[in-house]
């Protein structure tokens, strides 16, 4: 039964904006891969296109220590704006019934987007 949600669960949010953040993050890891210095970040940034296209079933492990200053830069230009569009999206989408499990997703996003740098996205059993 957990897996028949897992999948409805991918579906609508594949169909709500799981392909366009996707597409957004994949042509923005890209773009950062383009020049020698942005390869870290566009690397980062497919981890989180790849984990945003289907999220159900799966979970972020966040491992600050492994990248310290690249988290804390992330953090300071990047992470903040993703943090808090991801609680804004989460808080609307919990407002209606069916959003409700789409918004703990996002929820569920604010540690990748605030430290990237070493976070694993892994599969959950079930």
């Amino acid at each position: 039964m957990k897996k028949f949600f897992q999948v409805l669960g991918n579906i609508l949010w594949f169909i709500i904006g799981g392909l366009w953040f996707g597409i957004s993050y994949f042509l923005l890891g890209v773009i950062f891969c383009i020049t020698i210095i942005g390869i870290p970040v566009g690397l980062t940034l497919f981890k989180i296109a790849k984990f945003m296209i289907w999220p159900f079933g799966k979970d972020v492990k966040v491992d600050f220590k492994k990248h310290p200053v690249g988290n804390v830069i992330w953090a300071i230009i990047f992470g903040w704006e993703m943090c808090a569009g991801y609680v804004l999206a989460g808080v609307v989408l919990c407002i209606t019934i069916i959003g409700i499990p789409l918004g703990i997703k996002m929820f569920q996003l604010i540690p990748l987007a605030f430290f990237p740098f070493g976070a694993e996205v892994v599969k959950v059993k079930v």
